[in-house]
């Protein structure tokens, strides 16, 4: 586990020796850790997530190339792959998103598994708006979202792009 700032933004990274576990944007409860050690931004096992991430704050990196080890269900796992698809600086509705894994009627459920998202940023789940064409929720905050999608300069009069 190592924390760190970028941009005014306070990130916890969480890994295991297969790949990054957790994101956290803000404060992080450590209550329910076991076995967990801090370590520095650049230790191996942090994979590069400190340095990646101040390269896409800094508009120098639109993908991400850190082993991901996730915990959750099949369909959580199924959402979350299919929002790494969404390209940078491209924002898609949860709707979309829903027919993007086969089931348009899953809106509600795969807005549920967006907002449990553990690696928020490198799954980018702050690409996924409401339909109207509002920002919805999310896990680091609205005004993290918000900041997010500006730096990816997808915070427009035109919000969405056939991807």
């Amino acid at each position: 586990m190592t924390s760190f700032t970028i941009e005014g933004i306070h990130l916890t990274a969480l890994s295991s020796q297969k790949g990054l576990k957790k994101l956290s944007i803000g404060k992080f409860e450590i209550n329910n850790l076991t076995d967990s050690i801090k370590l520095q931004p650049d230790d191996p096992y942090m994979f590069g997530v400190y340095y990646q991430l101040n390269e896409y704050f800094r508009r120098d990196r639109r993908t991400f190339e850190i082993p991901l080890d996730l915990d959750g269900t099949d369909f959580q796992i199924k959402v979350w792959n299919e929002l790494i698809k969404i390209p940078y600086g491209v924002t898609i509705s949860y709707k979309q998103l829903s027919e993007r894994i086969g089931d348009a009627f899953a809106v509600r459920a795969v807005g549920k598994a967006n907002g449990s998202n553990p690696i928020p940023v490198i799954i980018p789940c702050h690409r996924v708006i409401e339909a109207n064409g509002k920002l919805g929720g999310y896990s680091g905050g609205l005004h993290v979202k918000e900041k997010l999608l500006k730096l990816e300069g997808s915070l427009s009069l035109e919000l969405f792009e056939v991807v």
